[in-house]
């Protein structure tokens, strides 16, 4: 337990007030557990998530249940959460997933490209070049029915096949997919191996071919511990949407060696210790990761759940 007051708050005049937290943990963080969760426990995870203040929460994904079958019930879980006052993305692999997604009624949709051939072949059985046409028709329907689109990249840092991933490699491909239309761009450190002096590197080079740093997003991994590192890097630059996962759940199901995504509690607390907004109640979210961490019969992994529930 952590006495009242803490952390204390020191702002400080380079960073942004306001961070919109792309909370992933419904989908990223539950979607490669080996053990079923039902679906109503995933929605009321959505629900709490939402009472907890998150304005922005990853629901579900539409691939092909044999190669996600955590997320098979993306169609049965998608309505009972569609009410809820934030925004509900869901993951579209695509165009079927897109026929399916808007079928419900969705109004945000995200797909998932790769900086890497390695990973490319791995996720989605094509080159780079291939799996961007196949978002291209993707992106082009989704915004004519006004759908607001994000652009997942992973591997933007290393790879686990190729090692370092050239910085021009992914500005390449980041552009290829805001070019095709995407609102947003989500630059993902899949395994983990980022660190400042790269992630600042990067989001220069972008700003250099025109990408905005208002489109970008940032989805570390804490795989060797720098994920709060990396994101205050990435706030000094001016990024204001952080991705994140309620408890540190999840990692990547097609790279063994990434491990969990960057607690959103974790990172609330460093926030709120920078005076920076989020809007999002720890509290309530650290009970909610308490919660869902006994669904999943194991401690959540986020330094911050253990430290605020912890009974002396």
């Amino acid at each position: 337990m952590t006495a009242q007051g803490l952390p204390m708050v020191v702002p400080s005049e380079d960073l942004p007030p306001r961070v919109r937290i792309h909370e992933v943990g419904a989908r990223d963080g539950l979607q490669n557990e080996q053990r079923t969760v039902p679906t109503e426990v995933k929605a009321e995870f959505i629900r709490r998530l939402a009472a907890a203040g998150l304005s922005t929460i990853e629901a579900t994904s539409f691939v092909h249940p044999k190669w996600v079958p955590q997320l098979a019930d993306a169609e049965e879980l998608f309505p009972l959460v569609s009410e809820l006052p934030v925004a509900l993305p869901v993951l579209v692999p695509n165009e079927r997933g897109l026929d399916r997604a808007l079928a419900l009624g969705v109004r945000r949709i995200a797909v998932f490209a790769s900086a890497t051939e390695s990973f490319a072949r791995a996720n989605l059985n094509r080159t780079v070049d291939e799996a961007l046409s196949m978002f291209e028709p993707v992106v082009r329907r989704a915004k004519d029915h006004k759908v607001h689109v994000r652009g997942y990249l992973s591997m933007c840092f290393g790879d686990p096949w190729e090692g370092p991933v050239p910085i021009h490699q992914v500005v390449r491909v980041s552009k290829a997919l805001m070019d095709m239309g995407c609102d947003e761009l989500s630059l993902g450190d899949t395994i983990g191996v980022a660190t400042p002096g790269h992630v600042l590197d990067l989001l220069s080079e972008l700003n250099e071919e025109r990408v905005p740093t208002s489109a970008i997003g940032v989805h570390f991994h804490d795989t060797y511990g720098q994920a709060l590192a990396n994101t205050l890097a990435a706030l000094q630059h001016g990024v204001t949407t952080v991705d994140a996962s309620a408890g540190g759940l999840g990692g990547c199901p097609y790279a063994k060696s990434a491990t969990g995504n960057l607690a959103t509690e974790d990172l609330v607390w460093m926030l709120q210790g920078l005076g920076i907004d989020t809007g999002v109640d720890l509290e309530r979210l650290t009970a909610t990761s308490v919660w869902m961490a006994a669904h999943l019969d194991r401690p959540s992994p986020s330094r911050t759940v253990r430290a605020l529930s912890h009974k002396e």
